[in-house]
């Protein structure tokens, strides 16, 4: 996702958190007897959400169920095509490699991930690592996350994973630059006995 988009979730998602609070914060006090607010609804705890009368209104209206099914419809997709906006991994399936011959071959992404995961765990104090492309298949970026032990300086690992295992990632699908963006996080460890 990119960083506009993960502002605009983050906002719509804190708007709807709010509002939500907010009427479910007050139908909660008034349910148990605070009194309502002037702005309230309803007058009392013992007030009904919709009365007969507020639910049949548009019963004999032709227009109203169409368009409460057609409103709550476009509600579902709306909401549908957030889920997939968010829960869409965007791994890069390919990546167009530089030949020479103006032809080009296609490299598939998971096995540049591999190579790139297995050169970065066989770095010296990495005890796991993980690599993820994105980006455009002519200009890919790797996400990396490689978890360091203890005695390990996070300088030195970041280093020695640009210096090896980018720069050969990099060279060997022709790339003229890969970003990388590295996580370093440190592996839990047992206290050491000092004697």
């Amino acid at each position: 996702m990119t960083a506009m988009l993960r502002v605009v979730n983050r906002v719509f998602l804190g708007l709807v958190g709010l509002v939500l609070l907010v009427l479910g914060g007050s139908v909660l006090a008034v349910g148990l007897g605070a009194p309502a607010p002037s702005w309230w609804i309803h007058d009392s705890r013992h007030d009904v959400l919709l009365s007969d009368a507020e639910r049949t209104r548009w019963r004999d209206s032709g227009w109203w169920w169409p368009t409460v099914i057609a409103v709550l419809a476009v509600l579902l997709l709306l909401a549908l095509w957030w889920l997939v906006a968010v829960l869409r991994r965007r791994r890069l399936a390919e990546v167009l490699v530089d030949t020479g011959d103006g032809e080009g071959a296609l490299l598939r992404g998971r096995a540049l991930e591999n190579v790139l995961t297995q050169e970065a765990a066989q770095i010296d104090g990495v005890d796991r690592a993980h690599a993820h492309l994105t980006g455009r298949r002519s200009a890919p970026e790797a996400r990396v996350r490689l978890a360091l032990e203890p005695h390990v300086d996070p300088g030195t690992a970041l280093h020695d994973l640009t210096t090896d295992a980018l720069t050969h990632a990099r060279t060997s699908a022709g790339l003229a630059s890969l970003p990388a963006e590295v996580r370093l996080r440190g592996v839990k460890h047992g206290a050491e006995r000092v004697s």
